[in-house]
């Protein structure tokens, strides 16, 4: 073993709160830009091939085995394993910001299930990020968990029942902006 590099191992808890840094700021950027573009208030960047719109999931699904394979081959410690949660945080961003186009191809970007699904998996990493670890769940924690998941439940459906709402209003008029930006 090399002493010159000593092997420093980052919490668990700290690589999924850089994730998930790094997958809501991603998610945010995508949503931003895309509604620009869409919108003509920023230049059209977006990749065609041969005619075809390269969604940025590809890019994410890419990003994600590059990383899936950095991870297992190589097993970051350390800064690196910092910024390969960082990566991996876009990746995921851009891969599940367009899971309605995984369940209905050639579907709108504005699909409620892409929204959904972010929601989801920010949720997961942040309860990977700030859960107590299991061996240190007591009896007090308990009424905490509780109180927390009838908070998550509520706000789970206002998001739900703002989410339809916000959906038929303005949907129709993404639909019509995304229609408008094909080339």
């Amino acid at each position: 073993m090399n002493t010159a590099y000593p092997t420093v191992h980052v919490h668990p808890r700290k690589l999924a709160r850089w994730a998930l840094f790094s997958f809501v700021l991603t998610f945010m950027i995508a949503r931003t830009c895309v509604l620009l573009i869409m919108s003509r208030r920023m230049p059209n960047f977006y990749f065609f091939m041969n005619g075809t719109h390269v969604h940025h999931l590809n890019y994410g699904i890419f990003l994600l085995a590059a990383v899936g394979g950095y991870g297992v081959f190589r097993r970051p410690v350390g800064r690196a394993a910092e910024v390969t949660a960082l990566v991996y945080g876009v990746a995921m961003a851009l891969t599940f910001d367009e899971f309605g186009m995984w369940l209905h191809l050639g579907g709108s970007y504005w699909q409620r299930a892409s929204v959904d699904a972010v929601i989801v998996v920010a949720a997961l990493l942040a309860l990977c990020s700030y859960l107590r670890s299991i061996e240190r769940f007591e009896s007090h924690h308990f009424w905490g968990f509780a109180v927390m998941l009838v908070a998550l439940v509520g706000f789970g459906w206002v998001i739900f029942t703002t989410g339809s709402r916000v959906g038929e209003r303005y949907g129709p008029r993404l639909r019509e902006l995304e229609e408008a930006s094909s080339p």
